[in-house]
């Protein structure tokens, strides 16, 4: 017995030993490999969130799914939400679901109104392992537009007077102290303009007649124009620069070469001065000087000395350096008949009417007729899809195109159809602009981000400028007047300062111009009195001279 017990002792002792000398022997478990964690979808409220996203709700949400759990410890320092357009920053909140793979981030309280917004998530963030964050985050989104009213209601009649008078005063607070001619744009310091000051003398008689200033006080401003027109401010063969010095009257050039004459540019001058000589018809001396004056300063331009040694056509620019180097035929159709109709009508210097039908109109099919059919409209005249809207505009500041045929088309059929399918291309919206609608649309020259360009639907860069649709009046008053609405009413504390509307917009880039245009706050006001009480055109067209030239060319109206 004693020698069993002593066998199983040994043996045990063998077995415990050998099963020690096994476990010392096993390799070290592999370490863990921390696992890259990366983004799988990302949701804006309910749909997936493309890199800059539009018309955004002010409290929405934003769902990340990602590849692998993530370490909450990290979420914080990896996503923010920032204001891309100033303003507070948002208040959000961040939660993780589906054992810490989805990440819920929902702002606590309303964000701005058609504001910039920037989501992004940093590299802070880790996978529950450990792992890198291996996606890259960083979206924009705009939220929509705020649609409560931002002003009180007012009759559409007095809604028209407000924008009158508030757009007048550019004209009245931005004439120059010494010529009193208008300043170019609101930050133009000395430099004036020649067509824009002849808009803003339109715009001074539509004041007069409606009470915003005095008769007076009209006629002080238009003597303080046109003494330093006459007498101080530089010419060349009778036709003004572009630009000038509003204090010494000398040129200011454009571009290089254009540093003289702009027929077209006098042009818009000469239509105003005209305008206002019939408006200020009263016998007294004053008045009599004042229509004296601006006769000297008509009957001085040698419109038919830029036809370029007799040539069967008008030419832009001349300069006393250059000469006629520019080289710009003034062919149609665009914004300067006016020219033709003002060189036809001189006293002194006018042109035949052949310079008219082989100069103005001569480019036939290749820009002048048209006839095609766009967006549902037929277009008589003009380029594809009727060019920028400002064509129908500057010229018929002054030509009253109601009743207005001749050769080529009824006018106001021209106008109207330009102005329908300028509208209709926005509201089609074939290029997905952000915003364009029945209510925001107008496409025209104007000022765009960065810089300045003539928008139409050929050449539409998502910029709209409200002088487009509010000096469309006369073409289209209900699309205009929804315009109006949409621009005063809701985007009011964008577009609505101290001189009217700014000069342009753009939800898609979330732009508002600070500038003011004279060729662009001019329009809107005419182009309104001329709908409400076609003052303007009757003014204009009552001119003796402005008469017999039209019909000289081969135009018929009611009026002439």
């Amino acid at each position: 017995m004693k020698l069993i017990a002593y066998k199983v002792v040994c043996y045990s002792a063998i077995v415990f030993f050998m099963a020690c000398g096994k476990s010392g022997s096993d390799p070290a478990p592999a370490p863990v490999v921390p696992k890259q964690v990366s983004v799988k979808t990302i949701l804006l409220n309910t749909d997936p969130m493309d890199d800059l996203e539009y018309g955004v709700t002010t409290k929405p949400s934003i769902t990340i799914r990602f590849s692998e759990p993530v370490k909450p410890a990290t979420v914080a320092a990896a996503v923010t939400l920032t204001s891309a357009s100033g303003g507070s920053a948002p208040v959000f909140t961040t939660s993780l679901q589906n054992q810490d793979s989805v990440l819920v981030v929902q702002t606590t309280s309303d964000l701005s109104a058609l504001n910039q917004y920037v989501f992004s998530i940093g590299n802070e963030l880790k996978s529950a392992s450990g792992g890198n964050f291996i996606s890259t985050v960083n979206k924009r989104f705009i939220t929509r537009i705020d649609s409560s009213s931002k002003f009180p209601a007012i009759s559409d009649d007095e809604l028209l007077t407000l924008v009158q008078r508030q757009t007048f005063k550019y004209f009245w607070d931005f004439g120059h102290p010494v010529s009193g001619l208008v300043r170019e744009r609101n930050n133009s310091g000395d430099v004036v303009t020649s067509g824009g000051s002849g808009f803003g003398v339109m715009a001074l008689v539509t004041a007069v007649e409606r009470n915003f200033i005095t008769r007076a006080q009209g006629l002080e401003r238009l003597k303080t124009m046109v003494t330093f027109l006459k007498e101080k401010a530089q010419k060349f063969h009778g036709a003004f620069p572009h630009w000038l010095n509003g204090a010494t009257g000398a040129a200011v050039a454009f571009s290089q070469k254009d540093n003289g004459a702009d027929l077209v540019e006098t042009s818009f001058l000469v239509m105003g001065l005209i305008t206002a000589r019939q408006y200020f018809d009263d016998a007294g001396a004053e008045e009599t000087t004042l229509r004296n004056d601006i006769n000297t300063i008509c009957n001085g331009v040698e419109w038919n000395w830029f036809r370029k040694n007799n040539e069967e056509v008008l030419y832009w620019h001349w300069s006393s350096t250059y000469n006629w180097d520019m080289n710009m035929p003034i062919r149609g159709w665009n914004e300067c008949l006016i020219t033709y109709v003002l060189a036809a009508s001189s006293a002194t210097n006018a042109v035949p009417a052949s310079v008219y039908t082989q100069g103005w109109a001569s480019a036939g099919g290749n820009g002048f007729t048209n006839g095609n059919t766009y967006l549902g409209v037929k277009l008589p005249l003009g380029p594809a899809y009727g060019g920028p809207l400002f064509f129908s505009h500057y010229s018929f500041m002054g030509i009253n195109p109601t009743g207005l045929t001749d050769t080529y088309t009824n006018y106001m059929t021209q106008n109207t159809a330009h102005a329908q399918i300028n509208y209709n291309y926005c509201v089609a919206n074939p290029k997905g602009q952000y915003g364009y609608s029945d209510m925001i649309w107008g496409l025209t020259a104007s000022d765009i981000p960065g810089g300045y360009t003539a928008s139409s639907p050929t050449n539409d860069v998502g910029v709209i400028a409200p002088t487009a649709a509010l000096a469309s009046f006369p073409y289209t008053p209900d699309q205009s007047m929804k315009a109006l609405k949409f621009f005063y009413y809701i985007l009011g504390d964008k577009l609505w300062k101290d001189y009217g509307f700014v000069d342009a917009f753009s939800l898609k880039e979330l732009w508002f111009a600070d500038s003011y245009i004279a060729i662009d706050q001019g329009p809107i006001i005419v182009m309104i009195e001329n709908y409400r009480t076609g003052l303007l055109w009757d003014m204009f067209t009552s001119a003796p001279e402005v008469k017999a030239g039209m019909k000289k060319l081969g135009f018929t109206a009611p009026y002439l």
